[in-house]
């Protein structure tokens, strides 16, 4: 059974919702962790988790949501994440410094989920985009675990984050041919590396192109298979078991 950290499943991405998921689990994806990132998805993400079985989320805030967010919404947030069950983690929080931003505010908001996350005792899934050095001056305040959301950064980065507790997620990028994140996946222990999509975002090679979902998980394994040289077999329980050792998914 392979697992997807990190996913988006809304009807803005979706037509038919029944279909992705089923499709998915067709391809021995049998459980799904969505992310939940802007203020306006709360409603439908709470009504998936409690329709779908395969399904469990983070919720959090990202970093493009600072001029959507206030403290009484940070409040809220907190209040949801403690009702329901089937929200495993905080995420994806962090820092994206693509675009002209204003890097404080992002800081602030990033430094309150994590202390929510602290609060809660729940891993963390952290998107850092440009943002390196201010990713890991951050995390290093707190004592938490989570993933490194699509990293893609080089083997000494990578050690960074393993060092201080952090799953990295690997998807689709790992499949591409102009891409050099297999050179550095080569030389780290599979036991800390979990397996994502980041759908509808990024699908692997030979799809790309086309909307991304869960489906596709098995291709990203493939492929780590071939550069960790070891079964596929081997990729799926162990990644799997990665993730166990993260969330709880009240199984």
């Amino acid at each position: 059974m392979f697992i997807d950290t990190h996913c988006h499943i809304s009807k803005k991405y979706y037509d038919n919702i029944d279909l992705v998921i089923n499709d998915s689990m067709k391809n021995n994806v049998k459980l799904m962790i969505f992310s939940c990132c802007e203020k306006e998805d709360i409603d439908e993400s709470i009504q998936l988790l409690n329709s779908y079985d395969c399904l469990f989320a983070t919720f959090g805030f990202h970093p493009d949501q600072i001029d959507e967010v206030c403290d009484e919404d940070l409040d809220q947030l907190e209040k949801i994440i403690i009702k329901n069950k089937k929200i495993v983690g905080i995420g994806e929080v962090g820092l994206d410094y693509h675009y002209p931003t204003d890097k404080e505010r992002q800081k602030r908001l990033f430094k309150e989920q994590l202390s929510m996350a602290q609060r809660l005792n729940l891993p963390v899934v952290i998107h850092s985009r440009d943002a390196t050095k201010d990713t890991i001056d951050i995390l290093s305040q707190y004592h938490l675990k989570g993933i490194i959301h699509c990293f893609s950064g080089s083997i000494e980065t990578a050690k960074t984050f393993i060092k201080m507790g952090y799953k990295l997620g690997i998807g689709g990028v790992l499949t591409f041919k102009n891409s050099k994140l297999d050179h550095v996946v080569k030389k780290l222990s599979i036991k800390n590396i979990v397996l994502e999509t980041d759908s509808p975002y990024l699908t692997p090679h030979p799809f790309r192109g086309e909307r991304n979902s869960s489906k596709y998980i098995p291709l990203i394994a493939q492929k780590l298979s071939e550069l960790q040289n070891i079964p596929v077999e081997d990729v799926e329980k162990i990644t799997s078991n990665n993730c166990y050792e993260l969330f709880d998914l009240n199984l």
